[in-house]
C-alpha cells in the first residue's frame, strides 16, 4: 500500500464511497414510509456504532485535534442539513438518480468554498463550468410551479450545497492533521443527539423489515462516509471529485432494477450529461493547470 500514491488512494476510496451511497438511496427508499428525521436518525446510529469500534480497535483519541472543533461542528451542521435535503428529496422524488446528481452538485461547491475559505484559486473556466452545471442542475429541479417535486428537488439541491461545506471543512482539518475515523464519529455522535428528541416524541413504528432496511442505510451512510472521509483526506477535491459522479450511474441502475423500474424524464438526462461534462471539463483542467505548475 506504500506504493499506491494519495491520489490513487483518493480514487479507490471515493469510487467504494459512491457504490456505498447508492445503496443508501435504494435503502432510503425501500424503508417507506418511516419519517425523514427517524431515517436520518438511524443512518447516524450506525455510522456513530462503527465509527467508535474503529476507533477503538486503532486505540485512537476520541477527542479533536487541536484547533477543530469548530470546524467538526461546522461540518457537522453543514453535513446534517445536507443529509436531510437528499433524504427528503430521495424520499420524495419519483427518482433516486434526480436526486443523487442533485447531491452531486456538492464538488462544485467544495471548489468554491475552498476557494473562498481555503484561499484554494478558482480560474474564469472553473467559475464558467461552475455556472453552467448550476444551469444543468436547473434542468433536474425544473422551477416552475407546475412541477409537483419542485420542493423534494430544492432540497436535493440544497443539500449539495451544504454537502459542498462540508466537505470543504474535511479538507481543511485533513490539511491540520485530523483523524478521518474520528470526523465521522463526531458528524454521527452530533447527528445523533440532534435527532434523538424527534424519535423521543414521535417515534414512528416500524415492521421488520423497515428496521432491516434502515439499518442498511446506516451501514451503507457509514461505508460511504469513511470512504469520502479518506478521499478528500488523501488528494485535494481538482484530483479526485469527478469521480464521485459514478455514484449517479450506481444509483441509476439500481432504480432501474431494484426500485419499480425508475428512468429519469428527457429534461433530468439532458441535465445529468450538463452537470457530469463539466465536472469531467474540470477534472481534465484541473489537472493540467496543476501539472504545468508542477513542470515550471
Amino acid at each position: 500500500m506504500d506504493k499506491i500514491s494519495n491520489r490513487t488512494k483518493g480514487i479507490i476510496c471515493i469510487l467504494l464511497s459512491a457504490l456505498a451511497f447508492s445503496g443508501m438511496s435504494s435503502f432510503i427508499n425501500l424503508s417507506g414510509d418511516v419519517p425523514v428525521a427517524q431515517k436520518v436518525f438511524f443512518r447516524n446510529l450506525v455510522a456513530l456504532f462503527i465509527a467508535s469500534i474503529t476507533l477503538i480497535k486503532n486505540k485512537e483519541s476520541f477527542k479533536p485535534h487541536k484547533g477543530c472543533l469548530k470546524f467538526h461542528i461546522i461540518r457537522s451542521s453543514a453535513g446534517l442539513l445536507g443529509v436531510f435535503g437528499n433524504f427528503y428529496a430521495t424520499t420524495k422524488m419519483a427518482s433516486t438518480a434526480d436526486a443523487a446528481i442533485l447531491n452531486k452538485m456538492s464538488p462544485f461547491f467544495t471548489l468554491l468554498f475552498s476557494a473562498l475559505f481555503l484561499k484554494e484559486k478558482v480560474k474564469p473556466k472553473q467559475a464558467i463550468a461552475i455556472g453552467i452545471a448550476f444551469a444543468g442542475a436547473m434542468l433536474v429541479i425544473k422551477p416552475t410551479m407546475s412541477n409537483s417535486e419542485l420542493l423534494p428537488s430544492l432540497c436535493g439541491f440544497i443539500g449539495g450545497v451544504c454537502a459542498g461545506g462540508a466537505y470543504t471543512c474535511v479538507r481543511h482539518m485533513g490539511n491540520k492533521g485530523e483523524n478521518g475515523r474520528f470526523t465521522v464519529f463526531f458528524f454521527s455522535l452530533f447527528s445523533c443527539v440532534v435527532t434523538a428528541p424527534y424519535l423521543i416524541f414521535n417515534f414512528h413504528p416500524m415492521t421488520a423489515k423497515q428496521w432491516f432496511y434502515l439499518i442498511m442505510v446506516g451501514v451503507c451512510a457509514a461505508g460511504g462516509q469513511f470512504g469520502i472521509t479518506a478521499a478528500y483526506t488523501f488528494a485535494p477535491s481538482r484530483e479526485i471529485s469527478v469521480y464521485d459522479y459514478s455514484n449517479v450511474i450506481f444509483t441509476a441502475i439500481s432504480g432501474y432494477f431494484f426500485l419499480g423500474g425508475q428512468v429519469p424524464d428527457l429534461w433530468s438526462f439532458i441535465g445529468y450529461i450538463i452537470i457530469c461534462a463539466m465536472a469531467i471539463w474540470m477534472f481534465i483542467y484541473n489537472n493540467r493547470e496543476y501539472n504545468l505548475k508542477k513542470s515550471t
